[in-house]
């Protein structure tokens, strides 16, 4: 592999400012999943029960059969779970993840949920595993799942959220260009753009710790007051980050099988409250979020390091290691990816390939820098980022005793060491790459060379920080 697809950076240590309306510290988005009547049933064609996410400890799919503890369960969420949540959260802003075939099997809470004014994203056609899918009977699925969910609700929905996806999922949805969002990532706080399908689309990123499934899991919730301390928790924490000037969202995760059982409602409608007990809070279905975030943050076309060809590589870094091209073609062959499409990224990846060099090949880097202040500078045959960084402390405009004592200087340093004296002049003055120059050329040779080269990766960085910011 010598593309990583991944993005392990995302938005680092600076994430953008969501500038949530009103100026809210904070946006809470609910989600309830509708899934009852959609899941793995030999009545819906499927081979066996459902197995997944219900109070049965250890549940097995029962092939060719079907599992009536299993249905009522998933009965209890449509007849009762549902109803209870609507009543507690019909007069906030919600979303719905509705499994097609479920909501075809459901026009009172369909209706109930319209009623409402809640957003029906789409869930799917069925509640089942996608991961082992071929990529056109997915495609196809999904197709279904829009067609299905239009017919029902009477509008296409346009958020998607599987869940059971594959890997071919997301670039699937994306590509039908049907969505405001997709939400099948679990990646940050904030929402994000993903280049997929052809297209930029949009990622609302969706929760699994915030989320009631963990009462039906292994080391998950057993009681209300465990997931209500730790929604409490969550919303703290990111509440905090607002005041502090980087709000977030918060995302919560609900099923009408799980959260509508009564010792569970009440954990909830007692977090809900405490929400609501501050100010600065957006209350906002996922297609708002989407909305808002498009309108603030709109895809931005930039050109990717790790999507450069060689050629075009080599042409944009190669110069970063002065007058050292072979640097830049050597880190073009390392694994990069979406998390080295910064400066970071970028200097990882040449910074590496100097280290592994041998010690002569590291010579020849640190003697292709100029002196300072050296006759290069006086012949103008600097390259432009030496000569704008020697200029930013005034090494080109010299006094004449200044120029003796560095022409002094790099005569005995050279004559010591058989390298120019290099320093980050950017993150120094002229009097203190003197003082540095006068404390340096006292080193032994080898604490020197690493120093030289220490110095070499630093002006490297600086220079990447300075092309990527334009």
């Amino acid at each position: 592999m010598i593309r990583y697809p991944r993005d392990m950076t995302g938005y680092g240590a600076t994430p953008p400012a969501p500038n949530w309306p009103n100026g809210a510290k904070i946006a809470v988005q609910i989600v309830l999943n509708y899934e009852e009547g959609g899941e793995n049933n030999i009545l819906h064609g499927d081979a066996a029960s459902e197995a997944f996410l219900s109070e049965i400890t250890g549940a097995q799919p029962w092939a060719g059969q079907r599992h009536w503890n299993m249905e009522s369960i998933y009965e209890y969420g449509a007849r009762a779970g549902f109803w209870r949540v609507h009543r507690m959260l019909g007069d906030l802003p919600v979303t719905v993840y509705g499994v097609a075939t479920a909501l075809a099997r459901a026009p009172e809470p369909v209706a109930a949920m319209k009623s409402s004014g809640w957003e029906i994203a789409s869930h799917g056609l069925k509640w089942v595993e996608h991961k082992d899918m071929p990529e056109d009977e997915e495609r196809a699925a999904i197709a279904q799942a829009i067609a299905l969910h239009t017919e029902i609700v009477g509008a296409a929905p346009r958020g998607w959220y599987t869940g059971r996806c594959s890997n071919n999922t997301m670039r699937l949805a994306a590509e039908t260009g049907q969505f405001a969002y997709i939400a099948d990532s679990y990646a940050d706080d904030l929402p994000y753009w993903m280049h997929t399908g052809g297209r930029d689309q949009l990622v609302v990123p969706y929760t699994m710790d915030c989320n009631d499934m963990r009462f039906a899991i292994q080391a998950g919730f057993t009681t209300g007051d465990q997931f209500e301390s730790y929604l409490k928790d969550s919303f703290d924490c990111l509440y905090a980050e607002g005041v502090a000037g980087q709000p977030k969202m918060l995302s919560i995760g609900l099923h009408c099988r799980i959260i509508g059982r009564p010792g569970r409602a009440a954990a909830l409608r007692r977090a809900i409250e405490y929400f609501q007990s501050h100010e600065g809070v957006w209350f906002a279905t996922r297609l708002q979020i989407a909305e808002h975030w498009t309108k603030e943050h709109p895809p931005v076309t930039q050109s990717r390091p790790s999507q450069m060809d060689r050629e075009t590589f080599v042409a944009e870094f190669g110069g970063i290691f002065e007058h050292s091209p072979w640097i830049a073609e050597r880190a073009y062959d390392l694994e990069l990816g979406p998390t080295h499409d910064t400066a970071a990224g970028v200097h990882q990846a040449l910074a590496r390939i100097f280290r592994r060099a041998g010690a002569d090949q590291r010579l020849a880097v640190l003697t292709a820098h100029p002196d300072l202040a050296g006759k290069l500078a006086e012949a103008e045959r600097l390259t432009a980022d030496s000569s704008a960084e020697q200029a930013s402390v005034g090494l080109n405009a010299l006094t004449d005793d200044e120029r003796a004592t560095f022409t002094a200087l790099n005569d005995a340093y050279m004559s010591k060491f058989g390298f120019p004296f290099i320093i980050a002049v950017r993150d120094n003055t002229k009097a203190t790459i003197m003082d540095a120059f006068r404390r340096r050329v006292e080193h032994d040779r080898d604490t020197e060379f690493v120093e030289a080269c220490r110095q070499v990766e630093r002006i490297a960085e600086l220079r990447l920080q300075a092309k990527f910011s334009t």
